[in-house]
C-alpha cells in the first residue's frame, strides 16, 4: 500500500512538472453575464444623453450569482454522480463474471475517488485555465484564488468546478470496461492518474478550456469527444495490449446479473440528465430542449438496437436494450444542444446500428478483447454522434444553424477534424502509459489469479456469500 501511494503521489508531482505553466489571473471559465436594470419609468428626453453615457459602465458590470441557475447546478452534478457510482458500477458489474463483480465496483468507485482529488489538485487548472492551445496553466492549482465569492458566469465558481470534476472522474471509470476480469488493482490506479493527467485534461481544455479545437469551431456541448471517444480509444489500447481474457473464444462467459446491469442501465439514463442538460450551465429554454433531445434519442436507440437484434437474430434481449439505451445517451451527448427533436430520433436510432455493428462484426473481425465493449459502444457512438452534429444542426433539419460564414460542408469537416485529433492524441498517449505502467506495477494479474477471479485475488473479497 506504501507503495502505490507512493506512486501516487509521485504522478501528481510529474503532472505538475510536466505542464507548461501560465500564471494568468483570468480563467476562461469567467464568462460574464450581464444583467440590465430597467427603470420603472422612461427617463425624460434631456437625459437621454446621460443614460447613453451610462450605457458602457452597465456592459461593464461585474457577473452577478443566479439563484435558480446555481440551484440546477448543483441538482445536475449530483445527477452525473448518480450515473457513475451506483449507475455505471452496477451496470460493469452485472456484466462480468460473478468472480470478478467486486473487483470493476471497486475499480469505478475508487478511480472516481482518486482523479476527484487530482482534479482539485491541478486538473481544473490545467483544463480551464488560460495556457496555450493544447493545455492551461497552473493559476488555480489547489484551487487557489478561489472563494465563495469567485463566480464562473451566473453560478459559484465551485459549483462549476464540481461538475466538470464529476465528469473527469466518470471517464476513467469507462475505461475499466475495455481490461475488465484481468489487470492488477494497482495497475488501474496508477494507469488512471496518468491517463487524466496527459490525456483526458489536454482533450477537455482543447474542446471546452478555449484551446485548438474550441478556436477551430468543434461543437461537443457535453462530452462526444472529451469523455466518449477519449475512454473508447483508450479501453480498445488496454484491450489490445492486456490480451484476451483466459478462455475468450473458447469459454462461455455470459454476464452473471442482467438484473443488476438493467439497474445500472436505467441510472445511467436517469443521471445522464444532469451530464447533458447541466451542461446547458443554467436552466434557460436551450436547457429544456437538451432535455427532449436526450430522451427521444435514448429512446429511439433502444428500439434501434432491439429492432436490429429481432431482424438479425430472432429475438430482443435485455443486454441489447440496455445496451441501445447506452449507444442513444453516447450519441447524443455532443449534439444535445445543437438539434432539435425529430433530429435526435434520427441520431439515436442510427446509433444503435452503428454500436451493434461495433460489437459484433467489427469485434469479431479484429478479434479483439474490450470485456464490456466501451469502444464499440462509447467509442463509435461518440464518434458517430460528433459527426452527427455538424449535419443535424442545419436548420433546415431542425438545428440551431451554424456560425456566420459556416457551411453544413465545414462543420462537418471540423466536427472530423476533433475526432481525429482525440484518436490520435489518446491512442498515442495511451499506448505509452500503459507501456510505463506495465514497467512500474505490471498490468495483468498471472494466470492463477484471473482464472481464480480478481474479487478474491485482489480485493480478499466475495459478492456473493451464497
Amino acid at each position: 500500500m506504501k507503495k502505490i501511494l507512493s506512486m501516487l503521489s509521485l504522478v501528481a508531482l510529474i503532472g505538475l512538472a510536466a505542464t507548461p505553466v501560465s500564471y494568468a489571473e483570468e480563467t476562461v471559465t469567467e464568462t460574464i453575464t450581464v444583467q440590465e436594470t430597467v427603470t420603472p419609468d422612461a427617463a425624460p428626453a434631456a437625459e437621454a444623453p446621460a443614460a447613453a453615457e451610462a450605457a458602457p459602465a452597465a456592459a461593464e458590470a461585474a457577473p452577478t450569482l443566479d439563484v435558480g441557475n446555481t440551484a440546477f447546478m448543483i441538482v445536475a452534478t449530483v445527477l452525473v454522480i448518480l450515473m457513475t457510482i451506483p449507475g455505471l458500477a452496477l451496470f460493469y458489474g452485472g456484466l462480468v463474471r460473478q468472480k470478478n463483480m467486486l473487483s470493476v465496483l471497486m475499480q469505478v468507485f475508487v478511480v472516481f475517488s482518486l482523479v476527484s482529488v487530482l482534479w482539485a489538485a491541478y486538473g481544473y487548472s490545467m483544463a480551464f485555465s488560460e495556457g496555450n492551445a493544447i493545455v492551461g496553466g497552473l493559476s488555480k492549482a489547489f484551487l487557489s484564488g478561489i472563494t465563495t465569492d469567485s463566480l464562473s458566469g451566473t453560478i459559484p465558481e465551485y459549483v462549476f468546478l464540481t461538475f466538470q470534476m464529476i465528469f473527469a472522474a466518470l471517464t476513467p471509470g469507462l475505461i475499466v470496461g475495455g481490461f475488465a476480469e484481468r489487470m492488477k488493482f494497482s495497475a488501474v490506479l496508477l494507469f488512471t492518474a496518468l491517463w487524466v493527467t496527459f490525456a483526458y485534461i489536454p482533450i477537455a481544455h482543447m474542446v471546452w478550456g478555449g484551446g485548438y479545437l474550441a478556436e477551430l469551431g468543434a461543437k461537443d456541448f457535453a462530452g462526444g469527444t472529451v469523455v466518449h471517444i477519449n475512454a473508447g480509444v483508450a479501453a480498445l489500447i488496454g484491450a489490445l495490449l492486456l490480451g484476451k481474457r483466459i478462455g475468450y473464444g473458447k469459454e462461455a462467459m455470459p454476464p452473471h446479473s442482467l438484473v443488476m446491469t438493467m439497474i445500472g442501465a436505467s441510472l445511467l439514463w436517469v443521471g445522464w440528465f444532469g451530464f447533458n442538460v447541466g451542461s446547458e450551465l443554467a436552466a434557460d429554454a436551450t436547457a429544456g430542449m437538451v432535455l427532449v433531445n436526450t430522451q427521444l434519442a435514448t429512446a429511439a436507440a433502444v428500439l434501434g438496437w432491439i429492432f436490429a437484434e429481432w431482424l438479425f437474430r430472432g429475438k430482443p434481449s435485455m443486454l441489447g436494450a440496455a445496451s441501445g439505451a447506452v449507444a442513444g445517451l453516447v450519441a447524443i451527448t455532443p449534439a444535445c444542444g445543437f438539434i432539435g427533436p425529430m433530429g435526435s430520433i434520427i441520431l439515436g436510432f442510427t446509433a444503435s446500428f452503428v454500436s451493434l455493428w461495433g460489437v459484433t462484426k467489427l469485434k469479431g473481425a479484429l478479434g479483439y478483447d474490450d470485456s464490456l465493449d466501451v469502444f464499440g459502444v462509447h467509442g463509435l457512438a461518440g464518434i458517430w454522434g460528433a459527426v452527427g452534429t455538424g449535419v443535424l444542426m442545419s436548420p433546415g433539419l431542425g438545428g440551431v444553424g451554424y456560425a456566420e460564414g459556416v457551411t453544413m460542408g465545414g462543420q462537418v469537416t471540423t466536427q472530423i477534424i476533433a475526432v481525429v485529433v482525440t484518436l490520435i492524441w489518446t491512442g498515442i498517449v495511451s499506448v505509452i502509459l500503459y507501456k510505463v505502467v506495465d514497467a512500474v506495477v505490471g498490468l495483468r494479474v498471472s494466470e492463477e489469479y484471473e482464472r481464480e477471479g480478481l474479487d478474491t485475488t485482489e480485493h480478499g473479497e466475495r459478492a456473493y456469500s451464497i
